[in-house]
């Protein structure tokens, strides 16, 4: 009884930061809560500074001053709940977002696959996903399992097969928000740019699904970072950072002053989550991140 009143105030915690304190800017000037991920599960998918040994990555980037872990999850039905949200209690830490993309990587399932099977069990695995994100009051990242148009499916079957798919998963519980990440065009060939996201949400007509904003894809297809995230403005809902080499910011050449500057300007009041190679090993890069974010905030 003891344990399920802890589990529950912890959730009513969690709900608060998560709905409460985030909304940090003011006049232009931002204070931002950054999380980074970690995968629950082994994963290929090599943009992730922590995989697995869940208890010791949370203590870890809590440690590190992090404000939030954000979890790549394969699937949930693989986790241990209530031991999980005991890690994160312990640790004082929201998680702003859940994400879904190994789900694609590993076992292939996608929203436009020419497989009827496969897309259902892609929507009812992203159902999942939403079920799991409701504990914590989470976004859900849809970004590789929405999949491909490939050789074998012409683009306006792809987009249908999108669009009844991604409906099907935001009815599912109006509560829960879930975000759109464009990807650039090596890794898919649907939604590569915020305006595309944003013509898609037009489609899609769903309040409960916005964008998520990703500075390595755009930095590879936006014309202008800058004009790209005003654009997406009120439909932004996460945000990941990484820099023109996916590592660390500060590794590479993205502007991130005018990035923070920015989203200080559209008041954007959600976490600002670090996806980024474990280069030049995990520990440094997440260390790196969060002193270089901290001080430029500290700066602007």
């Amino acid at each position: 009884m003891r344990g399920r009143r802890a589990e529950a105030i912890f959730e009513r915690a969690i709900h608060f930061r998560l709905t409460s304190n985030l909304n940090n800017s003011k006049d232009g000037i931002i204070s931002m809560n950054l999380s980074i991920v970690l995968s629950t599960q082994p994963a290929q998918f090599n943009a992730l500074a922590y995989k697995g040994k869940i208890a010791e990555n949370i203590s870890k980037i809590k440690a590190l001053g992090y404000d939030g872990v954000e979890l790549a999850v394969r699937d949930p039905g693989l986790l241990n709940l209530s031991e999980l949200k005991e890690i994160l209690r312990k640790n004082d830490l929201p998680v702003p977002a859940i994400g879904t993309g190994q789900a694609y990587g590993e076992e292939g399932l996608s929203f436009t696959h020419p497989n009827e099977t496969i897309r259902r069990k892609a929507i009812e695995r992203v159902k999942s996903h939403i079920q799991l994100a409701e504990n914590f009051s989470a976004v859900v990242i849809i970004g590789l399992v929405r999949g491909k148009i490939g050789s074998d499916v012409d683009r306006h079957q792809a987009e249908t097969w999108l669009i009844e798919a991604l409906g099907e998963c935001a009815s599912a519980n109006k509560a829960v928000k879930i975000v759109i990440e464009p990807i650039n065009r090596y890794e898919t060939d649907l939604i590569n740019t915020v305006t595309e996201g944003m013509k898609f949400l037009d489609t899609l007509k769903q309040e409960n699904v916005g964008l998520l904003f990703d500075t390595f894809h755009a930095n590879i297809e936006e014309p202008s970072i800058i004009e790209s995230i005003i654009t997406a403005k009120d439909r932004l809902f996460h945000f990941h950072i990484a820099d023109s080499n996916r590592w660390y910011p500060g590794a590479g050449h993205i502007d991130f002053r005018a990035i923070f500057d920015t989203l200080g300007k559209i008041n954007y009041n959600g976490f600002v989550s670090a996806e980024i190679m474990p280069m030049p090993d995990a520990d440094t890069a997440a260390q790196k991140t969060i002193g270089y974010m901290k001080n430029l905030i500290t700066e602007i």
